[in-house]
């Protein structure tokens, strides 16, 4: 099929036989094995600050990536034109790379019996053809909503609008060709309020697969400088020892941290503070994580990863114990494993609740203690599990929000951090790819004045 090297948009059979011919042309260079990837992607953004465009950008990208394997020798390549001569140029360019490589025994594709061969639909593709004009227009509403919000928000960073469509498509020689388009569409705005050395910003958003499904342009103004209003005036903490609750958005981060160490990389590599914890008790009693690729329209959601391996629900971590790694077929292999459907990453973990109620029974659990809402710097050491972070946040007396702090440290160590989960919520944020409730901590040290 010719197709066009400068084409505006290419369907995902154009995208199938540009793959095919790339590996057609790595079989007739003599590979032993190849994989190739074709992607192209479309977008809008516009930002707006003080009712003014301050950005508009139109995206439009593309790429084919080719991998090709002679016996344990690997080379890739790239290339952002899909014409014929060009992908026979990378397919070349990446045999050729291939031959000075050293060998690895553990490198070469996933295994072919683990490949989607009916690759589900999760109805990942719901494109939002919103004008450029349409698009600043709810992002000016956004902000005026929030500055109108309070006398006191008085300046702004800003509201962002983003609207994207992707089409990726896989294919490798165990005959494995899938691909299937994505949306995702975001709108937020941060606002600033105070005066002087009291000034204060906080932001909401919001982030959907469709985007008949995010909130509504004025809510997420008004949250964002409610938020805002309720920094002001913070004050510092004295070094002490207590209780910590992370709201959802934060919460995200430490599971984050957590995944990215039992990720097969961080253990082969023995750079991990969760080194050959598969099997042991990682969360407290009653704990778990569940991984669920398969939720319709959900922002981590993957018929296949990025090898062509089906992906499958599993039990990440069972009553606190952790049940195993987050395995690619290469990561796998250098640890003696078997492929978890992981290349790329986890697909949807779902954190489950401890405690009905939402935020007040959180508080309420908390008793006295810190409520975080902001962390800031990357102090993290994730061979050691040390952790140390300038947060923000209030501080909390039996169960009430006393006053907002700012200016303070919290530290632990990871590995105790999680141990000492105190208790998860229902107040489950489900924007990305891991949904998880606030997390109340036993006991973390609060540095400050």
């Amino acid at each position: 099929m010719a197709v066009s090297s400068n084409p505006v948009r290419l369907a995902q059979e154009d995208l199938k036989s540009i793959i095919e011919r790339a590996l057609e042309e790595a079989r007739a260079r003599g590979a032993s094995q190849a994989e190739a990837a074709v992607s192209q992607d479309t977008g809008l953004s516009v930002g707006v600050r003080l009712g003014e465009v301050e950005t508009l950008e139109h995206q439009r990208d593309r790429s084919m990536g080719i991998t090709v394997y002679f016996g344990h020798r690997k080379g890739s390549a790239s290339t952002a034109d899909f014409s014929p001569d060009a992908v026979r140029a990378t397919v070349a360019k990446a045999c050729s790379i291939a031959r000075f490589t050293a060998e690895d025994a553990c490198s070469g594709l996933a295994d072919a019996a683990r490949m989607a061969r009916a690759p589900l639909d999760l109805d990942l593709s719901h494109p939002w053809n919103v004008t450029a004009d349409q698009a600043i227009e709810i992002a000016k509403s956004c902000e005026a909503a929030a500055l109108q919000f309070d006398a006191r928000i008085n300046n702004s960073e800003g509201a962002s609008l983003g609207t994207h469509q992707g089409l990726h498509v896989y294919g490798n020689t165990n005959g494995f060709v899938g691909g299937y388009p994505t949306t995702s569409h975001s709108l937020s705005c941060v606002v600033l309020a105070g005066t002087g050395e009291d000034m204060q910003r906080d932001y909401w958003y919001s982030s959907s697969r469709d985007w008949q499904e995010l909130e509504a342009a004025q809510d997420i103004g008004r949250e964002s400088a409610r938020r805002t209003i309720a920094r002001l005036n913070p004050r510092r903490l004295s070094t002490r020892r207590a209780p910590v609750l992370f709201v959802p958005e934060i919460a995200r981060g430490l599971i984050g941290h957590f995944t990215a160490a039992i990720r097969g990389s961080s253990q082969y590599r023995q750079s991990s503070f969760l080194l050959n914890s598969a099997g042991q008790q990682v969360f407290p009693a009653g704990f778990s994580i569940a991984e669920r690729p398969h939720i319709l329209k959900a922002a981590g959601s993957a018929p296949f990863d990025e090898e062509g391996v089906a992906t499958r629900d599993r039990e990440l971590v069972a009553d606190g114990v952790l049940t195993g790694y987050i395995l690619s077929s290469y990561s796998a292999r250098k640890l003696g494993l078997k492929t978890t459907g992981n290349a790329g990453g986890p697909h949807n973990l779902l954190v489950a609740p401890t405690l009905a109620g939402g935020m007040d029974a959180m508080l309420s659990r908390l008793g006295t203690g810190l409520l975080v809402t902001e962390l800031m710097g990357q102090g993290i050491n994730m061979v050691t599990g040390d952790y140390s972070r300038g947060a923000a946040g209030f501080w909390v007396e039996n169960g009430a929000v006393q006053y907002p702090v700012a200016e303070i440290t919290i530290a632990g160590n990871l590995r105790d951090m999680l141990l000492g989960i105190a208790a998860v919520g229902d107040d489950i944020d489900a924007r990305g790819g891991t949904r998880v409730g606030s997390i109340l901590l036993q006991d973390m040290t609060i540095a400050g004045d």
